[in-house]
């Protein structure tokens, strides 16, 4: 199992079900077919669950043409205990960011920067995303999203007390090959 990969979505196609006592992720609706051989999933991946890990996500320790197993649930939000019909991505993020809580699932963060799932996570930015997002403009701010390196990023944003947006990057592996882009293009848009 690699520490990290290239791709920042591997697979996202249809809806899951996350059952927290069985540690499984399970096909809702659309086509879920986890073992086809063009899909790529293998153990060590990382499935967040809901738009910017509204749920949380988990390591990938197995898999079926039907079911996932997870390694634990403690990077989902304190008190689930089932999640039904949730949109998800695969990647090969870092698996270290999991244990990290500055980037814990949003609603479980009690410290730290912003809560909000669209501003705190972890992101494979490719060389194109970078140069863009360090001359897009958000808000009143030119490359507010800039981020010093392509490969797996860490980002964190949060408002200042005058009211102004504030974004922390980190760069976590600085690779130049990310590939496969997740639905992350409003910080890190393609053009």
């Amino acid at each position: 199992m690699a520490l990290w990969g290239k791709s920042d979505s591997v697979y996202s196609t249809g809806t899951v079900d996350v059952n927290f006592g069985t540690k499984t992720v399970t096909g809702t609706t659309g086509v879920v077919t986890f073992t086809d051989a063009s899909v790529g999933i293998k153990t060590g991946d990382v499935i967040t669950v809901g738009a910017g890990a509204t749920y949380g996500y988990a390591v990938i320790t197995g898999f079926t043409s039907t079911t996932l197993s997870i390694a634990s649930t403690e990077g989902f939000v304190s008190g689930l205990t089932t999640v039904s019909g949730s949109t998800y991505n695969i990647s090969e993020e870092p698996i270290s960011t999991l244990g990290n809580s500055v980037y814990r699932a949003p609603e479980a963060k009690t410290t730290g920067f912003s809560t909000s799932p669209v501003f705190t996570g972890v992101f494979g930015v490719d060389v194109t995303e970078t140069g863009i997002a360090r001359t897009t403009t958000v808000g009143s701010k030119a490359g507010a999203y800039g981020v010093a390196h392509a490969g797996w990023v860490g980002v964190t944003t949060y408002i200042d007390c005058h009211g102004s947006l504030r974004v922390k990057s980190e760069t976590l592996v600085a690779f130049s090959s990310i590939t496969s882009d997740d639905s992350d293009d409003a910080r890190f848009p393609d053009s």
